[in-house]
């Protein structure tokens, strides 16, 4: 039997998840998302379980509403080129099984700047700051992970209106959840 872990980076987010599943609230970013994500798993039995990251994401691309399901997680802000000419695999990127064929740039920085989201839009649809770290404690526990996304903004100059926004993309993924369970 398959047991979920639900992963956000705020409690807003995970607001609507049902009473019965636990939640690890990781913070803001990815380092606080790898350390929270990893310290719950080290503490638990992981034979059967599946992490659910469930939160808000930005829309690198004009149109994009609803909820996503990653298949793939980028870490945008490594020097990635850097690190490879110096013989070293940056592990920037994480395939995610059973996604929708969507790409999820995951990275420290806010994202409200234009020039910026049109630079990340040129390789993936979406943008958050915590989903690389999730995903990337799981792979290194050997813990299934899906992305569960919801647009909340445009990763544009209306990122700044997010904490007004997350209340109802937390309801829409509430309602995931329930559904898929």
């Amino acid at each position: 039997m398959t047991r979920y872990l639900v992963v956000s980076a705020i409690a807003g987010e995970a607001k609507y998840v049902p009473g019965n599943l636990p939640v690890v609230i990781t913070g803001i970013g990815k380092t606080a998302a790898a350390v929270a994500t990893a310290r719950a798993l080290a503490g638990m039995d992981t034979s059967d379980l599946v992490v659910l990251n469930v939160g808000t994401t930005g829309a690198l691309r004009d149109g994009l509403t609803g909820v996503f399901l990653p298949s793939e997680v980028v870490n945008h802000d490594v020097n990635a080129d850097a690190i490879r000419a110096l013989g070293l695999d940056p592990r920037e990127s994480i395939a995610i099984d059973g996604g929708d064929g969507t790409v999820l740039a995951s990275g420290d920085v806010f994202v409200t700047d234009p020039v910026l989201r049109a630079r990340l839009a040129e390789r993936a649809h979406l943008v958050d700051m915590e989903a690389y770290g999730v995903a990337f404690a799981c792979r290194e526990y050997g813990v299934p992970v899906r992305l569960v996304k919801h647009v909340s903004d445009s990763a544009d100059e209306s990122a700044m209106d997010w904490p007004a926004l997350v209340d109802a993309s937390a309801k829409v993924l509430g309602e995931w959840v329930r559904a898929q369970l």
